[in-house]
């Protein structure tokens, strides 16, 4: 199973990076080409639930059309680590964000995805053609997270 474990440093306290983090709501404000809805639990705790929609936004449907990735929550330790099982029928695996408090202040927010990659050795041969540009859409994200929530509420 492939794994992409990329990272970047937050000015702001943990607490206020976990609570940017887990409004997922609003993920869609740094996260690349993505909308994010929580389902069940209101997508907080073991047991929630989540929905997001990876593609291109259409003005005239006032949503994105693209692949949907549904999420199980597996692990929750408030306000450092939430782990996800990718649950649908393209995007599957795990996922991990974690928050880790810095030296001196800030924090330093970490993105893992290990990916059960479609269409078999299909999917396995054309990973190292895809998985650039998926890192750089992932580290875009988290460039865009750390200005988020650096100005998230406190």
């Amino acid at each position: 199973m492939p794994e992409l474990v990329l990272q970047v440093d937050v000015e702001a306290p943990p607490e206020q990076v976990w609570a940017a983090l887990v409004d997922w709501d609003r993920q869609g404000e740094w996260m690349l080409l993505t909308d994010v809805r929580a389902g069940a639990q209101g997508g907080q705790g073991v047991g929630g639930e989540l929905a997001a929609v990876t593609g291109v936004k259409l003005p005239v449907l006032s949503r994105r059309l693209g692949v949907l990735d549904t999420m199980l929550i597996t692990s929750w330790d408030a306000p450092r680590r939430v782990d996800v099982r990718h649950t649908g029928r393209v995007v599957r695996g795990t996922g991990a964000f974690e928050v880790l408090p810095r030296t001196g202040g800030g924090s330093t927010f970490v993105w893992t995805e290990g990916l059960d990659l479609p269409l078999g050795a299909l999917g396995r041969a054309g990973w190292p053609l895809v998985k650039p540009v998926f890192a750089a859409g992932v580290r875009l994200s988290l460039k865009r997270f750390a200005t988020y929530a650096a100005a998230y509420p406190a």
